[in-house]
């Protein structure tokens, strides 16, 4: 499969069946977010793994809503960044955790990001925080998110590319949509 129609049939999966994921896939996936680029090469991510479940159904309180993908995921990779290695360290993980969910569509595993940095849990904690916390992670690693991966247990469609929305590219020079072209 192409990488365009990869990107046409990728979905945010939040529901898994109990099956493994291969070791040889989750270091495929892992490497995946090592290769991604990184601003003046800086690597600034570190990624944490789990897969104990009774630690996904912790993590998964990290957010009182759109968290509920941990619960049955067999694994999960939790992407930290460095603040004081990169001035582009969000950016940095971000595409590292992008990497590694394009990783995961190529070999057939659905994958889902939640979002931790800016969140708080039900009882209004920094959601960082409590990750933090959970899994020991250095007080000067920002968590970014956490990406949950596992094999689909739900049907979902490709994208129809008649359904893009072109109207939010603009050729050369910002433009309205209703500004006619001069």
């Amino acid at each position: 499969m192409d990488l365009h129609q990869l990107l046409l049939e990728r979905h945010s999966i939040r529901r898994y069946t109990d099956q493994p994921i291969d070791a040889g896939d989750v270091k495929t996936i892992l490497e995946a977010g090592l290769l991604a680029p990184s601003s003046k090469s800086a690597r600034s991510w570190q990624f944490v793994v789990v897969e104990d479940h009774d630690m996904m159904l912790k993590l998964q309180a990290c957010k009182p809503t759109y968290a509920a993908s941990l619960a049955t995921a067999p694994l999960a990779v939790v992407v930290t960044t460095s603040p004081g290695k990169s001035a582009a360290y969000v950016e940095d993980a971000a595409v590292a955790a992008s990497f590694m969910q394009l990783q995961a569509a190529a070999l057939g595993i659905g994958s889902c990001w939640t979002q931790v940095r800016g969140r708080f849990t039900a009882d209004d904690m920094d959601s960082e925080e409590y990750v933090r916390e959970l899994l020991n992670i250095p007080d000067d690693m920002c968590v970014v998110c956490i990406i949950a991966f596992g094999y689909s247990a739900e049907t979902r469609r490709p994208v129809d590319p008649s359904k893009l929305l072109w109207e939010k590219v603009h050729l050369g020079t910002w433009r309205d949509e209703f500004e006619p072209e001069q």
